[in-house]
This record gives C-alpha cells, sequence and structure tokens, in this order.
C-alpha cells in the first residue's frame, strides 16, 4: 500500500465567489486486481494497454486505488502535484517481490487483450484464493507467471545446451579427480 501525503489548498469558485478549503489528506491506495476491475467496469476497456489514458482515466483510476475514499475531500485528487502523480505511478511499476525470472523462463511477449477477467480467470485456473485480488497487481502477476511455469512440463534442452552442461560437468569431474 502506499500512503500518499497531500498538502491542503484553498481554491477560489468563480462561479459561486466563494473560497473552497481542501485539507490536508493522507490517501492510502492500493494498485491491485480489485481496483483494476472497478476501474474496467466504469470505462469499459482494458486498463492494462499500451493506449495513454486521459489525466480524467487516471484520476479516476488513483480514485479506484484509494481505499480511504470516504474520508477525502473529492477536490483532493484535483489538487495532486507531478510530484504526488510520479510516486503513484513509481509505486503502480514496483515489483513487490523478490521474484526474478531466468532467460529460459521468459517468453515472448503475449499480444493478447488482458482484463481484470482475464486475471480472475488465472486465479481460477490456478487456483489462487481470491482475497489475492487485493495484493500489489504486480505481485500478483508473478504468482500467476510462477504458477504457468511450475504447471509446464520441463523444456527439452537443445543439443547446445546438453553439450554445454556435459562439458561443465566432465570439466567439473576431471579437476575433482585431480585433487585426491
Amino acid at each position: 500500500m502506499l500512503e500518499l501525503e497531500v498538502k491542503g489548498k484553498e481554491y477560489y469558485n468563480e462561479i459561486t465567489n466563494e473560497f473552497i478549503e481542501i485539507p490536508s489528506c493522507t490517501l492510502k491506495l492500493e494498485h491491485s486486481l480489485a481496483s483494476l476491475s472497478e476501474w474496467e467496469s466504469k470505462w469499459n476497456k482494458p486498463f492494462i494497454s499500451d493506449k495513454p489514458k486521459t489525466i480524467e482515466e487516471t484520476i479516476d483510476y488513483i480514485k479506484c486505488m484509494c481505499l480511504n475514499l470516504c474520508d477525502v475531500h473529492p477536490l483532493t485528487f484535483n489538487s495532486l502535484t507531478q510530484s504526488d502523480l510520479n510516486m503513484i505511478y513509481n509505486y503502480m511499476d514496483s515489483k513487490q517481490t523478490a521474484t526474478w525470472f531466468s532467460e529460459r523462463e521468459r517468453s515472448t511477449p503475449n499480444r493478447d487483450v488482458i482484463t481484470a477477467e482475464i486475471i480472475y480467470y488465472w486465479m481460477v485456473s490456478f487456483r489462487i484464493p481470491f482475497e489475492c485480488q487485493y495484493w500489489h497487481l504486480n505481485k500478483l502477476l508473478t504468482l500467476i507467471r510462477v504458477c504457468d511455469i511450475k504447471n509446464k512440463p520441463p523444456k527439452k534442452m537443445s543439443k547446445q545446451e546438453a553439450a554445454r552442461q556435459r562439458m561443465a560437468l566432465n570439466n567439473k569431474r576431471l579437476k575433482k579427480g585431480r585433487h585426491k
């Protein structure tokens, strides 16, 4: 979860000729499948996409991420600074896991459209409990990828890989035999 301190501001409403006081607050944000699903329900388009989002779509996603929305003045989201947005983007991009993948486990990028329902399908397929929909989205996607890799039959080694492995093993045995 990202806790972001947003400073209070004062706005002047030219229509009503009034000043509007927006108090300081702490946004509690969670970039999760639940947030993504809520956003897709409103916008009826995939969130995970190469297409850039408008500022309105971005602000609305931040609202979907907000766990304490009822405690936040609605205009707070319009007063986010570029620094605030950068912190949110960095949080959304963070791995949130110690898991890494070897070159062999990397595959060509999937060009399928990924929506919340596809991710829920993967969770069901791999018997991942639904409470994981509240995890950081990148952590959940990493778990899904791990499940996918672990459930596939082992890949056959290429002839070159097998030869390299045998050569390395033979060299290791030769060195071990010389030290006796």
